[in-house]
Order: structure tokens, then C-alpha cells, then sequence
């Protein structure tokens, strides 16, 4: 329930839940710079300022760093708790066979061990590198390792079974 204190929710563009006119309002109000000294600044025309700040304007991802970092700000990323997430290394040494990076959300394996690869069922020659297809063995896998690096929490429990990803 919002109380008389609350601020009103913003009505133009955001980021997040906050409102860019007014991030960009704040980033000039830091190094006090009027509208002309922050589209120098920023390398943008003082009507992009204005218009933004004005919130009938909506910048690129490019121009709002360039309006904040006038001001000695960036964006950055959290989580919900406020911890900083630093982005994925970017490792130009394992795509597959094409040439495409393998997906995001799949943990690569780097060397397979026998039987960590689908194909050492069909006697498939190995790739040097690969990720376990069954979301469920991805999670059971995971629950593994978590039951073994904390032992010490999880002693009175029995482990989870070992899986064997062959889909």
C-alpha cells in the first residue's frame, strides 16, 4: 500500500523502476552543467537533453550512458539483493563445430570424461567440448555437486544418485 510519502510512479520511459528523465535530470544537477553544457559534454544536441529530460524522448542504450557519463555515472547491472552482475566471459576458443558459441544457459564441458557426452552411446567420436541436453540431468548434476562441496550441511542427508546423461 503506497503512503502520502511514496513518490508517484514515474509516467514517461524507465530504467528499471526509475524514471530516465529524472536519472539524467539528477546526472546534470551532480556536475551542475545546464542542458548546453551536458549535450557538449555527451556529444549529443541540447534539444536530445532536453527532450529526454523532458521524458518525450526515449535514448538508446548508447545515449543515456553518454548522458549519465557526462556526469562521471554509469549503469550497471544487479540482482534483486543489489549485487553487481558481471557479464559472461566471452572465450573465443570453444564454439562448436559451426562456429557458434554454445548456449548461455547450458554449462559447457570442457575435455568430456567418457560417458559425459550423449554420442559415447552411439560411439561418436568426442568433441573437445560439449553441455548435457536433459534439463533434468543438468539439474540432478547440479544437485550433486551442491550435496558434495557442502557435506558438512547436507551430512544427515543421503546423496543424491549419481546421473548418467544419455539423451
Amino acid at each position: 500500500m503506497a503512503s502520502a510519502l511514496d513518490p508517484p510512479p514515474p509516467t514517461g520511459p524507465t530504467v528499471g523502476r526509475f524514471p530516465i528523465a529524472g536519472l539524467v535530470r539528477r546526472a546534470r544537477r551532480i556536475v551542475r552543467l545546464s542542458q548546453h553544457g551536458m549535450a557538449r559534454f555527451a556529444k549529443v544536441s541540447p534539444s536530445t537533453v532536453g527532450r529526454v529530460e523532458a521524458g518525450s524522448l526515449t535514448p538508446s542504450l548508447a545515449v543515456l550512458e553518454r548522458l549519465l557519463g557526462a556526469a562521471g555515472l554509469y549503469l550497471t547491472v544487479v540482482d534483486q539483493n543489489g549485487r553487481v552482475i558481471q557479464p559472461m566471459a566471452d572465450r573465443e576458443d570453444v564454439h562448436d563445430g559451426a562456429g557458434r558459441r554454445y548456449p548461455s544457459h547450458l554449462d559447457t564441458i570442457l575435455d568430456p570424461e567418457p560417458g559425459e557426452w550423449w554420442g559415447d552411446i552411439y560411439g561418436l567420436a568426442r568433441p573437445p567440448e560439449t553441455y548435457h541436453r536433459s534439463s533434468a540431468d543438468r539439474e540432478a548434476r547440479r544437485r550433486r555437486s551442491q550435496w558434495e562441496v557442502r557435506v558438512a550441511k547436507h551430512r544427515h542427508l543421503p546423496p543424491p544418485p549419481i546421473v548418467h546423461d544419455y539423451h
